[in-house]
């Protein structure tokens, strides 16, 4: 019932969702702050709650129109899923506006395979991992998949790996002159910080909680067991799914490399749904894939019922 109403592509679908995730931010936010201090947020949280939304529906989009996964709506449902199961990420607010503009530039990266404008979305992803960087300083780390992608790519045009430096230019330029108007240079010293948790705490656990931890050993399985079964399909697929898992290794690092109670665990939520959903397209009997649906819901929701306690 389940799989068969998720694996088609309706607007249904994207209602649904929409409803779904709109009940659970907003009660969270109501747990959060109490119904005293709900309008002094509110603005905030609606321009959070849309971001989240449009996240969703953008990830759709990426693993339709780059074929990362088949034509249904699992990536949207599992990304909703981690959204619920990490609604604590939810009191990092820059992070999730960082990970709105960084999944608009693994669009544009993913995109390259094509050969097609291949200048245009390098500047263009450069641009937006700068953007993003203005939310969270770490989102600058992205930069390197830029330079990978060029040398899977084309790398023997020369003016390809000068491109990302204008990106970066570009919003630099224009934040730099922004600032200095409104007196504000101190931002950049402020901003960039780059904290590197897993160097200045005493305990591993300071760095990683229980859950984000079983979340990040669950994704390094289910993806070697997705290598394992599309190790024989055509290298288009297998060389964008190694350029997602990169994504992940990426976010992983990040995730290292600042404390548990400010690890930026959505920025890997893209690459992980694109694994978790084809392993679970992988599942031919339709009894088990309902089966790990309800699990994965029931699982979400218990996790978030415990962190509103």
């Amino acid at each position: 019932m389940i799989s068969s109403f998720f694996g088609k592509t309706k607007p249904i679908n994207y209602i649904v969702l929409a409803i779904i995730l709109f009940l659970f931010y907003f009660t969270n936010v109501f747990f959060q702050f109490g119904e005293q201090r709900i309008n002094d947020v509110i603005t905030l949280e609606i321009l959070l709650f849309a971001a989240l939304l449009l996240s969703i529906f953008i990830v759709n989009q990426i693993v339709r129109t780059e074929k990362a996964t088949e034509s249904n709506s699992y990536a949207m449902l599992f990304f909703l899923l981690l959204i619920i199961t990490f609604s604590d990420e939810f009191v990092l607010q820059n992070v999730v506006f960082a990970n709105f503009f960084l999944l608009l530039a693994f669009w544009r990266i993913l995109s390259i395979k094509s050969i097609k404008n291949v200048k245009h979305k390098i500047f263009d992803a450069s641009l937006l991992i700068a953007l993003a960087s203005l939310f969270y300083d770490w989102a600058l780390a992205f930069m390197f998949l830029v330079f990978l992608v060029i040398l899977v790519y084309d790398r023997r045009t020369l003016k390809n790996w000068l491109i990302p430096l204008l990106g970066l230019a570009a919003i630099f330029i224009l934040t730099f002159t922004v600032l200095k108007l409104k007196g504000s240079l101190g931002f950049f010293k402020e901003h960039y910080q780059f904290s590197l948790g897993l160097f200045t705490t005493k305990s591993f656990f300071q760095v990683l909680n229980i859950k984000t931890l079983v979340y990040l050993i669950l994704t390094i399985v289910v993806s070697i067991l997705v290598f394992v079964r599309l190790r024989n399909v055509s290298g288009g697929k297998l060389l964008l799914l190694r350029i997602v898992f990169l994504i992940f290794v990426l976010g992983t690092g990040i995730i290292l490399f600042t404390p548990a109670d400010a690890s930026p665990v959505l920025i890997t939520f893209f690459p992980v749904t694109v694994f978790f959903t084809n392993y679970f397209e992988g599942i031919k009997k339709r009894r088990l894939q309902e089966m790990v649906l309800i699990l994965s819901m029931v699982l979400a929701c218990s996790l978030f019922a415990i962190h509103l306690e």
